[in-house]
């Protein structure tokens, strides 16, 4: 239950300190954006059990599937997506190490 709080605390810790990193003064919309990416989340609901803190999320969502992945690296190139894609990929960075917990 600790790692499952820690883990969604940190959901919301990680971009605020890159967004506070990144973008200084400026650092609140790019965290805002970076947080909402939270929502990617929903595909959980398709899963049965929707919540299992022994599964590892990353292959198994689709949209924490690797194409998805693949789409989030390459939409970090777009400056229109730059900075909800690097959202998604602290996302998926951090559902990854909560795989290493489970393996």
């Amino acid at each position: 239950m600790e790692r499952t709080i820690v883990h969604m605390i940190l959901h919301f810790l990680v971009p605020f300190m890159v967004a506070k990193t990144a973008w200084k003064e400026n650092w609140l919309f790019p965290f805002i954006i970076m947080a909402l990416t939270i929502a990617v989340d929903f595909d959980h609901l398709l899963a049965d059990p929707i919540f299992d803190p022994n599964r590892c999320g990353l292959g198994f969502h689709p949209l924490h599937s690797w194409p998805a992945i693949a789409v989030y690296l390459v939409a970090i190139f777009s400056c229109r997506l730059r900075i909800v894609a690097l959202g998604l990929l602290i996302h998926m960075g951090l559902d990854g190490t909560d795989c290493l917990w489970i393996r």
